[in-house]
């Protein structure tokens, strides 16, 4: 008997169309998982207050990490240590009826990051090359710069929430954390691009 010819695998526009679907939702999903949480919170809060607001975001973290789970099936070690704090936070938050516990939670999450970050390097494994390894090739000396860098970051970010927090009123507060902290890292991110360029391992990567 003669065996079925096994069709090639397809190629040309239409499967460009197709990947770069996925992709678009792909950065969708992702968008409305990180976002999603931020924006229920600073709804709700507009509307009924930060105590009110603070139960909905934590309602909304839980969904947020299963449609990550639903859409990935797996979800990254960052976000559930942020979605255990933001449940830890904002139960004291609740059970104790102070914000404070809600706005802290910020400061302990960059803290933690900042921590691991210089942990990781005085330990010589550096955090980041364990993590985006897979996606990003550096050199050890562009790691260590890129690790210092982000390490700094967070240290800087605490600060300003601590600023923000005790400076402002809640609602700007509120506003602040739903459109100011993740502009400000996605700002950050960017202008590490020509460091990971200039110490990027590969065919096209110019070493200095």
């Amino acid at each position: 008997m003669t065996q079925p010819l096994k069709s090639a695998p397809e190629t040309g526009p239409k499967v460009e169309i197709k990947k770069a679907k996925d992709s678009e939702q792909s950065v969708a999903g992702k968008l409305l998982i990180e976002l999603g949480p931020l924006l229920v919170f600073f709804g709700v809060n507009a509307v009924s207050g930060i105590f009110v607001g603070t139960a909905a975001f934590m309602v909304a973290t839980l969904i947020a990490l299963g449609l990550a789970w639903w859409l990935y099936r797996k979800v990254p070690v960052m976000p559930i240590v942020s979605a255990g704090l933001v449940l830890a936070f904002g139960g004291l938050t609740l059970y104790l009826h102070d914000d404070t516990f809600i706005k802290l939670k910020p400061t302990i999450v960059y803290t933690m990051f900042a921590v691991l970050l210089i942990g990781g390097l005085v330990a010589r494994k550096p955090v980041l090359a364990l993590l985006f390894g897979p996606v990003f090739n550096l050199t050890d000396e562009g790691w260590r710069k890129l690790t210092i860098r982000w390490a700094i970051f967070f240290v800087a970010m605490a600060i300003l929430n601590e600023f923000v927090w005790r400076s402002f009123s809640t609602d700007t507060w509120v506003s602040f954390k739903a459109f100011g902290f993740l502009p400000i890292t996605f700002v950050f991110a960017m202008s590490q691009v020509p460091l990971m360029q200039r110490y990027g391992v590969g065919e096209n990567s110019q070493h200095h």
